[in-house]
């Protein structure tokens, strides 16, 4: 560092005796002068500008007026003193500034106090959500559980399947391979991660998702509908934000309430959902959640089906047609197949009576599975139904509907549910998974025998709606199994491809493939949904939930924490540290009766609030008293005793009488002849027995 010069001043003569400072030349030393490249003099400025430049020549009272702005009465002299420490901390700066200070960060302080004001925009680590959704690897399948089976033989028209071993000594030739092929199947089907709802309290039943992949609507045997938007859900909120009860016409408790067997969105126009209950009638709602339309009941006591107007039992099932937005079908357990028109409020449009040939079945059955596939190439579609009887039977989709295309009597085993049933995007294979425990693939062209067939553990005997479907391109088949595995089974042999675990010990029930999300949905007995998807196959969906930054969890967020208040009435009572005697305090004091809340028969604690009585079905469809009083003439006469109401009326009829006051003076007076008491009443003439 270079030494710095040092200039004694003697300031003897200004303070009496000898004081000598000592100066450094840096703070004498002029600063370098600088050329100026404009000519402009900021100096010379200021003094042309100045107060006594300019006003003292123009302005007589400036100098009176000059105290004012000079000495002790300057703007500095007169604020120095407003702000404590202003003059310190500027200094302070400058000095921290000239050395260079270096202060040293605390953690700890950074970290408590904010970081700036306003919104503080939340950052999600969208690599760590992604590895927390990420699923374990699956397990490879099993070929020995499954046994494939042939098709009949058509020399000797046998019916039988054989088992064959021939996965089995493919099985055995792969083993060496099996660790290789892991890695190529989680890139070939979206089952890498999972997304996990549970909005229900009861088995999934059907599910179904509009065509842009946004809404989600799950069904359930809880006899509600869930409306879930991808759109609004984050990784912590994973909730459905409305509820619908297609069949709950009164909002009493005792109101009745049904089962959910299938939704399904419109594929031609996703503003309309079809809702299928355990009742009679089927319902189309809005994608809110709105009814719009209700088919029509028909008469129970019409024999014959073609002349009743709807169903006359349970419908099981329903679909839309492929391609025109007004048309759907409903398969109902009166045997019967109806195509209903939704542009004219539900419409029936044709009736399609299955005739079962079945010994002591009468001609009827009951309707288990329906579908309505189109061929691309722009021919009919094809209507293929199941029945209870084991039949499989095909319409032409254009119609006529009054004899089948083609039908199978025994495409799976009597009396069994057959409620697995899709056609392939070509129209041209059709899958059945029966409650025979067996999946049959079909040919359309060739409509008599199936293609192959394997044995699969069915689940139809305790959720009628365990389905089977195919994939967008038709190149794969998923199902479940009992023990809530997913299998994606081979469409020309139905040799499994690939299975994971999505809930143990609990099946698998309903399941989609979305086309244009390429994302797998799983619906289970344990009333959880799973979203299936792969970050470099998958697209939105899933994939934009798990890219949004979790929001904070509120104390609502927590059901135990929270009460219900619609249960006021109907809850069961909570009791504060299980004591019910809740009128004393912890001295054993009688506390003051509470004007909050409501008693144990449901009227309100505070006098001063009138009473309303509780609401019950009765009363939603009678009319109350005061209503009858005062719209119905003469109501009150239903309460009294008719003799008395008449005679009171004697005495003004004989007054004043209405019909004989037009001869009342000119009537004759009444004579009754009067009967002493000697004379005695002539005997009564005998009657002759003779």
């Amino acid at each position: 560092m270079k030494p710095t010069s040092m200039l004694n001043i003697d300031q003897s003569h200004l303070y009496g005796e000898s004081h000598t400072f000592a100066i450094s030349d840096r703070s004498i030393m002029a600063p370098p002068s600088r050329p100026n490249l404009t000519g402009f003099d900021i100096r010379k400025l200021a003094a042309a500008s100045s107060r006594s430049s300019l006003r003292s020549l123009k302005d007589p009272w400036h100098r009176m007026e000059e105290w004012r702005y000079t000495g002790p009465f300057t703007r500095w002299n007169r604020f120095k003193g407003a702000f404590p420490g202003l003059g310190i901390a500027t200094d302070t700066q400058r000095a921290m500034e000239e050395d260079d200070v270096v202060v040293e960060e605390n953690e700890a302080l950074k970290n408590f106090l904010p970081g700036g004001f306003g919104k503080q925009e939340k950052e999600a680590n969208i690599a760590l959500q992604f590895e927390r959704s990420k699923r374990q690897s699956p397990v490879k399948p099993a070929l020995e559980d499954s046994k494939h089976l042939e098709h009949p033989n058509e020399s000797n028209g046998a019916s039988t399947f054989d088992d064959r071993d021939g996965p089995d000594t493919e099985r055995d030739d792969g083993d060496d391979d099996e660790d290789d092929d892991d890695g190529s199947e989680e890139d070939e089907y979206p089952v890498s991660h999972e997304l996990v709802l549970k909005t229900h309290e009861r088995p999934i039943t059907s599910m179904t998702l509009d065509p842009s992949g946004s809404r989600l609507i799950t069904s359930s045997t809880d006899c509600t509908v869930k409306f879930h938007d991808f759109a609004s859900m984050t990784p912590t909120t994973l909730r459905a934000f409305k509820s619908v009860d297609p069949t709950a016409t009164k909002t009493s408790a005792s109101s009745e309430t049904h089962p959910i067997h299938h939704v399904e969105f419109n594929p031609v126009s996703p503003s309309s959902i079809l809702v299928i209950s355990a009742i009679p009638q089927a319902k189309i709602l809005s994608r809110d959640g709105e009814p719009l339309a209700e088919s029509v009941k028909g008469d129970m006591y019409l024999r014959d089906m073609h002349n009743t107007k709807g169903h006359i039992s349970e419908i099981t099932t329903g679909t839309w047609h492929p391609t025109n937005r007004d048309l759907c079908v409903t398969a109902g357990t009166d045997s019967t197949l109806r195509i209903w028109d939704c542009s004219i409020r539900m419409r029936q449009k044709d009736v399609i009576v299955h005739k079962s040939r079945a010994a002591g079945s009468a001609g009827r059955t009951r309707m288990t599975a329906v579908c309505w596939g189109s061929s691309p190439q722009g021919n009919s579609s094809s209507l293929v139904a199941a029945a209870l009887d084991g039949s499989l039977v095909m319409w032409n989709g254009e119609g006529p509907y009054n004899r089948p295309t083609a039908e199978i009597r025994d495409a799976h085993q009597r009396d069994t549910w057959t409620g697995g049933l899709d056609i392939s995007s070509d129209g041209r294979t059709v899958v059945t998974r029966g409650g025979d425990d067996t999946i049959k693939l079909w040919d359309t062209r060739k409509f008599k025998s199936p293609i192959s067939g394997v044995s699969h553990p069915s689940t139809t005997s305790q959720y009628p709606t365990t389905g089977i479907k195919f994939s967008p391109t038709s190149t794969s088949i998923v199902t479940g199994s009992p023990e809530g595995s997913l299998y994606i089974l081979n469409p020309a042999t139905l040799t499994p491809e690939h299975t994971t675990p999505i809930t143990p010990s609990s099946p698998l029930i309903s399941l989609l493939w979305h086309p244009k999300l390429n994302q797998i949905l799983t619906g289970s007995a344990n009333a959880e949904t799973h979203v299936l998807y792969n970050p470099s196959l998958s697209s939105r969906g899933a994939l934009d939930i798990m890219s949004r930054a979790p929001k904070r969890r509120h104390i609502d967020d927590d059901p135990s924490l929270t009460t219900d208040t619609s249960l006021a009435l109907t809850g069961d009572i909570i009791a504060p540290n299980g004591n019910l005697n809740t009128n004393r305090n912890n001295n054993g004091e009688r506390r003051a009766a509470p004007l909050t809340g409501l008693t144990a028969s449901g009227r309100s604690r505070d006098p001063r609030r009138p009473h309303i009585p509780m609401t019950t079905p009765f009363a939603k469809t009678n009319p109350d008293e005061r209503h009858v009083r005062d719209n119905i003439p003469l109501s009150s006469m239903r309460d009294e005793d008719p003799r008395e109401a008449l005679l009171k009326y004697a005495e003004k009829a004989e007054k004043e009488p209405m019909f004989t006051n037009a001869w009342r003076k000119t009537q004759p007076k009444t004579i009754y002849a009067d009967v002493s008491d000697g004379e005695e009443e002539p005997e009564k003439k005998k009657v002759r027995t003779g």
